[in-house]
């Protein structure tokens, strides 16, 4: 079995990779009928000689290999017929700039595999770069803070080398007497939350978030029953909420009321309440001044996330009176960071931890016989058709 590390090929570049340098090494030291050949790039985050230090192949060679591995999608003039490929397609929620991607994948009888549905039985995520999104995300917040008061002024993220510089940038920022909300429990909040205790902030439980006054800055942790509550006002549990979202409604506004920044790290399904509406934001009462949304749901349950930004230019205004896009620096603007692709900012730790979810899950697959399924359920295309499991993509593609 050859695996082929692909480049990058998508713009802006992707510096991550699924399997670093020691990654390959474990797969070949692991499985004695494997092989890695990694094709050249002159952008991946780890260079191409730090491969071969570890006697990997690195060759224009992906027409020999028999799974082809990327991070992003590929361009279609890039994609090898008759192959396997994993890689992120951003089609399994039919968006609509991909559908050619898709159709290409079918035409060229490609066998593909996308990471976003690499799951197990109970439909949990094997792989996913969740966390590293939480933790720049988190840093990204702060900085936010900063540049909108002209407190200090933290490097960007994509200029740090890992997880512990961006830590020890934090520690060394002096921050006023502020609270900071935090929703998620996920991969994403538990990334954030890494970081706020790793810069030393203290965590406080709901109830003195909301009722007490602290001389230091603190931050307040909360999940999905915290900020909803049933419409009747029955009691109920998180099955329930995700079961039938509709019946809830949103019990944020009175974390908004205390808070100075608001760092989004929370997953939204369909149908659920939103957390804030723009109304909200213009409410006398409504006090935060810094949104950090990792989530990056445009126009959804976080009314200021009015687009996407970027790591070149991260921070936009958000006017609360007009709904338009004003400077951050601005009093009365709240300052939004809502990059949609914040794990590109680390590139190393997310390649590191993303390949070791790839290979406790999905390498095995391949000399198992997939005998727990993971490869059936992530595989989309087979044979030039859309597997059993894909198949309500079949009007999307035939653009319907």
């Amino acid at each position: 079995m050859k695996f082929g590390i692909i480049k990058e090929r998508k713009n802006p570049p992707d510096r991550r990779v699924v399997l670093s340098p020691e990654a390959c090494k474990k797969v070949i030291k692991n499985y004695k009928q494997a092989q890695v050949i990694v094709e050249p790039s002159d952008i991946r985050v780890y260079n191409d000689s730090e491969y071969t230090e570890q006697n990997i192949t690195v060759a224009n060679q992906m027409q020999n290999c028999d799974v082809l591995v990327g991070v992003k999608e590929v361009p279609i003039s890039a994609l090898i017929p008759n192959k396997k490929y994993f890689f992120f397609s951003h089609t399994i929620k039919k968006q609509p700039y991909n559908r050619d991607l898709l159709k290409a994948i079918l035409e060229k009888n490609i066998e593909f595999y996308d990471h976003e549905v690499i799951v197990s039985q109970k439909n949990t995520r094997f792989v996913a770069f969740g966390k590293y999104a939480g933790i720049v995300g988190a840093y990204n917040g702060f900085r936010a803070y900063g540049l909108k008061y002209g407190a200090y002024n933290l490097p960007k993220a994509e200029t740090l080398k890992d997880q512990q510089e961006l830590i020890t940038q934090l520690k060394k920022i002096k921050l006023p007497n502020i609270k900071i909300v935090l929703t998620g429990k996920g991969r994403v909040g538990n990334g954030a939350k890494e970081m706020l205790d790793g810069m030393g902030l203290e965590q406080v439980g709901l109830k003195d978030y909301l009722n007490k006054s602290f001389n230091i800055p603190v931050y307040c942790q909360i999940d999905v029953l915290d900020y909803n509550k049933r419409k009747d006002g029955e009691r109920s549990n998180k099955q329930e909420f995700f079961t039938n979202p509709s019946e809830y409604k949103s019990n944020f506004f009175r974390f908004a009321k205390v808070s100075d920044i608001y760092i989004a790290g929370h997953f939204y399904g369909d149908g659920a309440p939103y957390l804030f509406t723009k109304e909200d934001a213009k409410h006398t009462d409504f006090k935060i001044k810094v949104v950090a949304d990792i989530s990056c749901d445009i126009n959804g349950p976080v009314a200021t996330t009015i687009k996407a930004s970027t790591i070149a230019d991260p921070v936009y205004g958000y006017d609360p009176e007009t709904g338009e896009e004003t400077d951050y620096k601005n009093p009365n603007a709240i300052a939004v960071m809502a990059v949609d692709n914040l794990p590109c900012e680390l590139p190393r730790d997310a390649s590191v931890g993303f390949g070791q979810s790839f290979i406790k899950h999905v390498i095995p697959a391949f000399f198992n016989e997939d005998k727990d399924g993971v490869l059936e359920r992530a595989r989309m295309t087979k044979d030039g058709k859309l597997t059993d499991r894909f198949s309500y993509l079949q009007d999307y593609v035939d653009g319907k």
